[in-house]
């Protein structure tokens, strides 16, 4: 059987297949290596094996038609990662592995597509807007996995180019065909200072302001008085670990989580808690009601600086609001922000499926 992903745009992308998921520590490193020889052709773009010509000096871009495929994971061992996770992230203990987790699974793949030596955009600054998963088939430890990622969509907005990177999970069924969709997550991105071809000039699009491949900020300040929180349903105390204890469940030990030393050097005050960290324990929160399949959204703003406190509200949203013949199933908003300031970290919804 040979695998065949169609991306957005009704093509075909090549699929290759890896023997395993890729390590995290690796990908950095050669994600700061790619972003600077990107720098590097964007500032000297006549310099054989270095600059591309003149696309590259006006910031034209085209992503790579690969997809990357992991087939054959296995999970009867992931038992006590699994456990580590839900305690981290307050989810309830199961042989389940929630949205959350899933994503923890498939990002390394996503990352190794974004440090190809084609790979047009650079890991180092990338500004994470935010995330749209669907969690179609409930995924539980013992079955057998199939992992795949691409890049899509890339389109203008008004900083720079949007880019979708895609991840997902499918359950290899015996009986089936061909392995079973169970988790899609798609993960928006934002590159400042390019071009999509065809579109020159200052685009529209969503200002996001998570940043540094995926939790920094970048985005505009809430301006005073501007809006009024609601009432609170809860409320985080994350310590100064935060961070670490997260690097360590997902792999994802990004300087600007580990400590105020290494996040200063990436021009913030303090570390930062990962975005997927606040959006993941916000899914937790939802609890029991969220069912066994799901739509999880979350588009991020300002940073949460570690130590630091989150209040959150999580919202019940009407089954029948903005329905047409009341066919919307019941779901829920959730919202964080920092009451000192009224700054909003994170939004989101869950949908039951």
């Amino acid at each position: 059987m040979t695998a065949v992903v169609t991306a957005t745009d009704g093509g075909d992308l090549d699929v290759e297949t890896l023997p395993a998921l890729p390590g995290l520590g690796g990908l950095y490193a050669r994600g700061a290596a790619s972003s600077g020889r990107i720098a590097a052709g964007r500032a000297l773009p006549a310099i054989p094996g270095i600059g591309g010509g003149p696309a590259a000096s006006e910031g034209v871009i085209a992503l790579p038609r690969v997809a990357y495929r992991v087939a054959g994971v296995e999970t009867a061992r992931m038992g006590e990662h699994l456990r580590d996770y839900q305690r981290l992230l307050h989810e309830p203990g199961s042989d389940s592995l929630p949205a959350g987790f899933l994503h923890v699974l498939a990002f390394p793949l996503a990352t190794a597509v974004m440090v190809r030596g084609d790979f047009p955009l650079p890991l180092l600054g990338m500004v994470h807007l935010a995330n749209d998963v669907s969690l179609t088939r409930p995924v539980v430890l013992g079955e057998r996995l199939e992992v795949r990622a691409w890049a899509e969509n890339l389109r203008p907005h008004r900083r720079g180019v949007q880019v979708d990177l895609v991840a997902e999970v499918r359950v290899e069924d015996p009986s089936a065909a061909e392995p079973v969709l169970a988790w899609r997550g798609v993960s928006t991105y934002l590159a400042k200072g390019f071009q999509v071809p065809d579109a020159p000039g200052a685009a529209q699009g969503s200002s996001g302001a998570v940043s540094g491949t995926g939790s920094g900020a970048e985005g505009d300040r809430e301006p005073e008085g501007a809006w009024v929180p609601p009432l609170p349903t809860g409320r985080w105390v994350l310590p100064a670990g935060t961070g670490r204890a997260y690097g360590a469940i997902s792999g994802d030990r990004n300087p600007i989580h580990m400590s105020t030393l290494s996040a200063k050097a990436f021009g913030f005050p303090r570390a930062i808690a990962h975005g997927m960290y606040t959006a993941a324990r916000a899914l937790a929160e939802v609890g029991p009601a969220r069912g066994a399949t799901y739509r999880w959204t979350v588009e991020f703003a300002r940073p949460v600086l570690l130590p630091g406190t989150v209040d959150v509200a999580i919202t019940p949203v009407d089954a029948t609001e903005g329905a047409l013949d009341g066919a919307k199933p019941p779901g829920f908003t959730y919202l964080g922000w920092n009451s000192g300031r009224r700054t909003r970290h994170f939004t989101g919804t869950v949908t039951p499926l």
